[in-house]
């Protein structure tokens, strides 16, 4: 029997920058690979600046052009919000459309403040809520988790993470949002090192304690170039974790390196298909680091995507996070990762911050 007609799902997508792009691409490709109840529509697309906008709603399929967010949040056509804007802003759109009713999807990280984010998690609590932290939906991390559920790695003593790239390097960006404390609340925390929190609570678990400095290295920004910070995770293990916008060489080197009883995983987000994997299970002289390559059979999304050996890119990650977002409206369930996960998040960053100022340990329990 041929399935029934989807229910259209009008989206008014806020922003129309580089995040921009990669949610269009999510909403207008989710339905090629995942079976969902829903089509989304790209209704009406939000910004300020016309002479990008009306280019990126052509080239994108937008129906419609605002500038003027406070009319597309409370208009009862809208059913999706998705917030691609500025930091600052993320709060008044979010607590808007949640109380407007609207499902809300919103870019990382969820606010300029704890305290923002507090509010945010609140107002959203009566609706369905997405944070794009889209690095959870890279099949060789989902798969890494699979392998961490299953207890291969055994009792877990060390997490590593880094996320470096030389952005911050280059001249011409010194006058963009992300350089000013007043649109982004902070640098590189709540830029890359954002993600990279996220993943580890994803992978191992709650962060109970953290120590962290942070360092600016152009002169008169307002915003932190560079973060370093030691932890301590609820599971017993130690972890270390670095952010930098200049480090030169690395293009988007998003990487997790985890040691346990049993073994070892280590990612590197510029080879995003691959996962290298130690079994300290096997015999001494079987024993060595494996290079898996995670397009499948029986891996995560390769069901979704393309046939084994067949690598995805980053704009996959986008397309996987909707899809799954979908299927779990449908059934009725709870999303990760949701308002109250990108919480835990900045409560990590308002420690990171905290820590730097005060040079010592916070408790975040």
């Amino acid at each position: 029997m041929p399935a029934g007609p989807k229910q259209e799902l009008n989206i008014a997508m806020i922003g129309h920058g580089f995040m921009g792009r990669a949610h269009s691409n999510a909403f207008a490709q989710v339905g090629h690979f995942f079976d969902t109840p829903y089509k989304p529509r790209l209704r009406v697309i939000c910004g300020r600046d016309r002479a990008r906008l009306e280019p990126m709603a052509a080239q994108w399929g937008w129906e419609e052009l605002e500038s003027d967010w406070q009319k597309v949040v409370s208009r009862p056509d809208i059913q999706i919000v998705d917030i691609a804007t500025p930091n600052a802003l993320h709060a008044p759109i979010a607590i808007a459309a949640a109380r407007a009713g609207k499902i809300v999807l919103c870019e990382k990280p969820l606010a300029l403040s704890l305290q923002q984010a507090e509010t945010m998690v609140v107002a959203a609590l009566p609706v369905p809520n997405l944070v794009w932290f889209n690095y959870r939906r890279v099949p060789a991390i989902t798969f890494a988790k699979r392998l961490i559920d299953q207890g291969r790695l055994g009792q877990i003593f060390h997490y590593r993470a880094t996320y470096l790239n030389q952005s911050g390097n280059d001249p011409s960006k010194a006058s963009t949002w992300r350089y000013q404390r007043a649109q982004a609340g902070s640098g590189v925390t709540g830029d890359l090192l954002s993600h990279v929190v996220d993943l580890a609570f994803f992978l191992n678990g709650r962060i109970t304690e953290l120590n962290a400095m942070t360092h600016t290295f152009a002169p008169g920004r307002d915003v932190d170039d560079a973060a370093l910070l030691m932890v301590h995770f609820a599971n017993g293990s130690v972890g270390s974790f670095e952010a930098s916008r200049y480090g030169v060489g690395c293009r988007n080197r998003n990487t997790f390196e985890i040691h346990g009883s049993k073994g070892m995983l280590r990612f590197n987000l510029e080879d995003m298909n691959r996962l290298h994997f130690y079994d300290a299970t096997e015999t001494p002289s079987l024993q060595g680091e494996r290079s898996l390559l995670v397009t499948g059979p029986d891996h995560p999304y390769s069901e979704n995507f393309w046939k084994p050996g067949h690598p995805i890119g980053y704009e996959h990650t986008f397309i996987a996070t909707l899809g799954d977002f979908l299927t779990t409206l449908a059934a009725g369930q709870s999303f990760h990762a949701n308002f109250a996960d990108a919480l835990l998040v900045q409560r990590v960053l308002d420690g990171v911050e905290r820590s730097a100022q005060a040079r010592s340990w916070i408790n975040l329990d």
